[in-house]
């Protein structure tokens, strides 16, 4: 029988995640290849709206990356420069899109550029689903343990004598997934800079000042914290979810006049989406009703935060929000 490293427990339109990567709690081709089939399906299921990854061993979330997966990927030959290593990950890139399995790439001197870049791929499909993963922090991450968090939409992190960061100079190679874009885009070009020179991590409490985790609670805590945040933002539609991701992490980092088209690809579809349409038509009809636009009539804008839409007012009277 083969070994699912993905506890997955159903809550409806939340999945709890235990990632169990065996006795050191490590990230390896297995768990990558398992995580990119749970995005895929997640993102097509329309009752899935949040998942929340956590830890399956005490303290641990997820400790690094099989250091002999990449220690042995970074053994093969020829060796590789910069040039030879884009032009390998360009080549790598367009096999996979070309459809060829992963294990016939596998096989072959480019089973290293095209292991990685199909995880980068997953955690950009996380970027760009519909679906909000919240990461529960149940203990200490580094390098590919941090760097999956990373590429989570929030962070719920255990407080105690736990870490997160990105250690890779002190093993003499560097971040190679993600660490070096995402935690800069999280916490400043400088603070990363220096994060990932020293290799040293942050504590809960640093790591949610400088805005690389969201919150910081008892361990007991987390999982029914990032669960909470799970259910609260998953409430939202999941089209306009998935425009929202796509337009912050996608057009954020483009020039402004490039950002804005990608705003306005994202835009055009919600706006003529079945929800967007309903909610803005029942939106018109309180105004007409009421004589008061929805989200200035007391306490309307806390339910709507609530719901995650607007809900109808009726013929209710208020006063208006100051």
């Amino acid at each position: 029988m083969t070994h699912s490293h993905l506890d997955i427990e159903d809550r409806g339109a939340t999945l709890i995640v235990r990632v169990d990567g065996g006795p050191h709690s490590l990230f390896g081709l297995e768990i990558a290849n398992e995580l990119d089939e749970l995005v895929d399906r997640v993102s097509r299921a329309p009752s899935v709206h949040a998942v929340v990854f956590t830890g399956a061993r005490p303290d641990r979330f997820v400790s690094h990356a099989d250091v002999r997966w990449l220690q042995e990927g970074g053994a093969v030959k020829p060796k590789l420069g910069r040039r030879g290593a884009s032009a390998a990950l360009r080549v790598a890139r367009g096999i996979d899109r070309a459809g060829i399995p992963g294990p016939v790439v596998d096989k072959t001197p480019l089973s290293g550029a095209g292991q990685l870049d199909r995880l980068h791929a997953t955690f950009l499909k996380m970027n760009a689903s519909g679906v909000i993963f919240v990461a529960a922090l149940n203990g200490s991450a580094l390098g590919l343990g941090a760097e999956f968090a990373w590429a989570c939409d929030l962070r719920v992190m255990a407080d105690g004598d736990f870490f997160i960061g990105q250690p890779e100079v002190l093993l003499g190679i560097m971040p190679g997934g993600g660490g070096s874009q995402r935690l800069t885009r999280l916490i400043g070009t400088h603070k990363s800079l220096v994060a990932i020179l020293e290799g040293k991590p942050f504590t809960p409490a640093q790591a949610l000042a400088n805005g690389a985790v969201d919150d910081v609670v008892a361990p007991d805590e987390v999982v029914a914290r990032a669960t909470e945040l799970a259910e609260y933002f998953g409430k939202r539609t999941k089209a306009s979810v998935e425009g929202i991701k796509r337009a912050v992490y996608f057009g954020g980092s483009m020039s402004l006049a490039e950002g804005l088209h990608v705003e306005r690809t994202e835009f055009f579809p919600t706006d003529q989406s079945k929800d967007g349409q309903e909610l803005m038509r029942q939106y018109l009809s309180d105004t007409d009703a009421t004589g008061e636009l929805p989200l200035y009539r007391p306490d309307t804008y806390a339910q709507a935060l609530e719901a995650g839409r607007v809900p109808k007012v009726g013929n209710t009277n208020g006063a208006v929000h100051k």
